[in-house]
Parts: C-alpha cells; sequence; structure tokens
C-alpha cells in the first residue's frame, strides 16, 4: 500500500465565530472543544495512521502559530506551505501534493480541514482504512457525513446504492429545508465533509484535466518559492494570478474517478456558534458553557466567558464575552456575526483581525490601557527568543521586567535585567528585546508619544523575515 501523507488545510477568515476567532486568529488556533487546539485535534486524530509528518496549508500570517502549536504537542516537524493570498481549496491541495511529490515520492493525501471536530475518532480511523484501497487504485475519495438532519448549511453527495466507497452520481449545493428532507426521505445522500483521500500524482492529473490554468499557475507559485526551514513561501506574484477554486468545482464535480465513502464519525464542521453549541457538554437544561458562568433559570444557551458572566432568565441565547468584545446573539441568528466582521472592517476597526493579545513568533504583547499619548503593553517573550533590532521615530519605552530575565540592546549599550528592574528607551534609539534565559520573559511596556501605532518600526535585523 502506498504512504499516507496528512495534509492539514489550515486557512480561514475567522468570522463565524467572532468574538472569539479572528482574521490573524481563525478558529483551528482555539480550543473550542477540550483543551486542545482544533489543528492540534486534527493531528492527533490521525497520527496514529501517518507515515509520514504532516504537510500544513496555511497563511502566511499563521506560519508561527501553525508551527508552535504543533511542537506543543510533539508532532513530527511539518512541512509548513505559506500561501500569500487565499485561493480555496483546490490550489491550496495542489501545492500540498507538489510538496508530496517533490522527493519523488507519491503518496495518498489524507486531505483534512484543521477546524473540524470529529467526536468519533477510532471510526474515522477505520473509515480511512477502509477507503485505502480506492484510492491506492486511482480514485478519488471524498468521505461523506451520515445525515441526521434535513441541514441546509451542508452541501449533499449523492452516490450509488451499497456498502463501502461507492461511485458519486452528484453534488447537491446547500438545499432549502423541503429539499433536504427529500434527500434523507429518499436515502443515498450525505453531507459533504471537505475531507479526500486521494494519490497526489492522481489529484494533479485531474486538476491538469479540468482546470489546467490552476496547475499552471501554482507550479509558476511553487517552482519559485523561497524554502526558509520548514517554510515554503510559494512566489506571490505567481499565486496571486491563480484563479480561486474548490477542489469540488474544480475537480470532484467533473472527474469520473470520484467516490465516496459515507461515515458516521460524530463530524461537525463548528460553523456557527449554534453549532458549537451543538457539539459542547449541556447541563439538564440545554446550556452549555465554557468559563466563568452561572446561570439560572435559563435554557438551551451558549455563554463562553474570560470574565465572570451571569445568564438570568434567557433561552436560545449566546453569550461570548472576550477581552475588547462582547457579543449576545439568538442562537437561530448566529449566521448574521459574518456581517458585525463585515462592519467593523468597513469602519476600519482592529477588532476584526486581531485580539487585544497579539501573538507574534517571539511570544505575545496584551494592549491593557491606552489614552492619548500613552499604552501600556503586557509583554511575554518565549524562552531564547529575541525581537528585531529595531527604533521607533514618534514614540519613547520604558520598559519594566516582572518575571523572568531581560537581555536589552539600547544603541551601543547591551545589559541584562531582571525582576523589578527597567530600562528607557528613547525615541530614535536602535534597540532590541532578548529572552535569555529558560523561562518565560514578562515585562510592562508603557509607550509615550504623539503617535502609538504598530507602523512606527523601522527594523534593521529580523530573526523571522519581517520588513
Amino acid at each position: 500500500m502506498t504512504k499516507l501523507q496528512p495534509v492539514l488545510l489550515s486557512g480561514g477568515s475567522g468570522t463565524r465565530l467572532w468574538p472569539l476567532s479572528r482574521e490573524a486568529y481563525p478558529k483551528q488556533f482555539l480550543p473550542l472543544i477540550g483543551t486542545d487546539t482544533m489543528l492540534q485535534a486534527t493531528w492527533q486524530r490521525v497520527q496514529a495512521l501517518a507515515e509520514a509528518a504532516p504537510i500544513v496549508v496555511a497563511g502566511e500570517e499563521h506560519r508561527f502559530l501553525v508551527a508552535e502549536q504543533l511542537r506543543q504537542i510533539g508532532a513530527p516537524t511539518p512541512a509548513i506551505v505559506l500561501e500569500p493570498m487565499g485561493r480555496n481549496t483546490a490550489p491550496a491541495i495542489a501545492a500540498a501534493a507538489m510538496q508530496a511529490m517533490v522527493d519523488g515520492e507519491d503518496p495518498l493525501l489524507l486531505v483534512l480541514p484543521s477546524d473540524h471536530v470529529v467526536r468519533d475518532a477510532a471510526a474515522f480511523r477505520a473509515a480511512v482504512q477502509a477507503a485505502l484501497p480506492a484510492a491506492d487504485a486511482g480514485k478519488l475519495v471524498t468521505f461523506g457525513i451520515v445525515p441526521s438532519a434535513p441541514e441546509t448549511g451542508f452541501g449533499y453527495i449523492q452516490s450509488d446504492a451499497g456498502a463501502g466507497v461507492r461511485k458519486v452520481l452528484r453534488f447537491v449545493e446547500k438545499p432549502d429545508a423541503a429539499t433536504a428532507q427529500t434527500y434523507l426521505d429518499a436515502g443515498g445522500y450525505a453531507w459533504n465533509s471537505g475531507m479526500f483521500l486521494l494519490r497526489a500524482s492522481r489529484y494533479l492529473e485531474e486538476l491538469t484535466r479540468f482546470r489546467p490554468d490552476i496547475v499552471t499557475a501554482v507550479r509558476k507559485a511553487f517552482d519559485a518559492a523561497a524554502r526558509d526551514g520548514d517554510f515554503i513561501r510559494l512566489e506571490k506574484t505567481a499565486f496571486a494570478n491563480c484563479p480561486s477554486d474548490s477542489i469540488d468545482y474544480a475537480v470532484m464535480e467533473n472527474t469520473d474517478a470520484a467516490c465516496v465513502l459515507p461515515v458516521d464519525i460524530g463530524w461537525n464542521d463548528v460553523g456557527s456558534w449554534s453549532a458549537l453549541w451543538d457539539v459542547s457538554a449541556q447541563d439538564d437544561n440545554g446550556n452549555a458553557h465554557h468559563g466563568d458562568v452561572i446561570s439560572i433559570d435559563s435554557r438551551n444557551s451558549y455563554a463562553y466567558a474570560r470574565r465572570l458572566v451571569a445568564l438570568v432568565g434567557v433561552e436560545d441565547l449566546v453569550v461570548v464575552e472576550t477581552d475588547d468584545a462582547v457579543l449576545v446573539a439568538r442562537k437561530d441568528k448566529v449566521q448574521q456575526v459574518k456581517d458585525v466582521v463585515t462592519q467593523l472592517k468597513a469602519q476600519q476597526r482592529t477588532q476584526a483581525a486581531l485580539h487585544r493579545e497579539v501573538h507574534r513568533p517571539w511570544g505575545s504583547y496584551d494592549s491593557i490601557d491606552m489614552a492619548d499619548g500613552f499604552q501600556v503593553k503586557r509583554i511575554k517573550v518565549k524562552p531564547g527568543a529575541r525581537l528585531s533590532l529595531q527604533s521607533h521615530t514618534r514614540r519613547a519605552e520604558h520598559w519594566v521586567v516582572v518575571r523572568g530575565t531581560a537581555r536589552v540592546t539600547r544603541d551601543n549599550d547591551v545589559f541584562e535585567l531582571f525582576a523589578n528592574q527597567s530600562a528607557y528607551i528613547p525615541i530614535g534609539a536602535k534597540h532590541r528585546l532578548e529572552n535569555p534565559g529558560k523561562d518565560m520573559l514578562e515585562l510592562i511596556e508603557v509607550q509615550s508619544g504623539d503617535y502609538l501605532g504598530e507602523d512606527d518600526i523601522v527594523r534593521y535585523e529580523d530573526v523571522y523575515g519581517r520588513s
């Protein structure tokens, strides 16, 4: 049997689960069910079957989140293919296939979105094993979810009768409720999960057959990619010229090699807050809680809290509280959350893309207070990490170490600071912050000046390749 190569798709715009999920921190990086993030859970679900380290396809801005989260759970070092912009799943899987074949191999690709819930991992692995012979023989296998309700939020796949892997008859767009009910009554239909098992070369053959323009553009971007350690940065201009299309439209709806294996694995794409409520543990009144929540005389509601949230006499509500935003929505209206994000973007508000705590490759910063002329941040620097050598033209900074050891570069001086010690960085001074220790460095930064935006940075050296 051909080697099995997991491919984890880690794109996403972070709109449907706002305010917890955001553009810079979409849902696959969040621990929505249990303590592991959805990306981590996806790898752990498949690692027993994997015969190679994962290939992850992600956006450039998420590269260090992917690497760090997989490192935290001891996953083998992945090859991380970075898209300069999103172009949907057909180009993303093509780039992964090219990476899988770069050393002359031709593995079976198990393509998995990294932001889905699968509650029965054993049944999932059994389904993959059952689909291997068909994929090894050149079929393009997708996993269809046995429908439990006339769901209108998913596409459907109609297949031949029979058991096991079967031929796809047609793909159906998201139906209305009445049509979805006819599918359930008729049988032979499954929800389209977006999970695939296919040989790398067979996918590229079929994509070339139906969409040669996509293959040509991705090949140019891949061949000209910059390789930086485990990162494969697709060339921006060539990839920007690639048409945007899904694997369903580009290949699966056209090829005569499309097959489907219907499965019952406790799958959910967690596409809304109501879907997350549905897959979360609930109390006797149907309430699902995450964090510090008190519920009195309330039913069928979902609450996510960073601070104390109390629900009194409510029903069918979603309440999500983060450091800088609160969402209150009726459970049957949560699909409109994306309209909130659209409005935030139109108003150029940072809450559309960023949390108050912003993650960087070296650690994170949390803007805990600000007003005219000043801003206060809590900064965390990972052991062994360093910020860029930089300067600011319109702000000064004062650093106070709370925990750990800081190595500070200030113009020509290099010195160390310990807990309760501080340093002043004047406007225009070239400076750098490093953590030479084995523990997390935490400090308070007070910025002062007439402009405090993140774009007031001149970088001279940066180990993370930023300009």
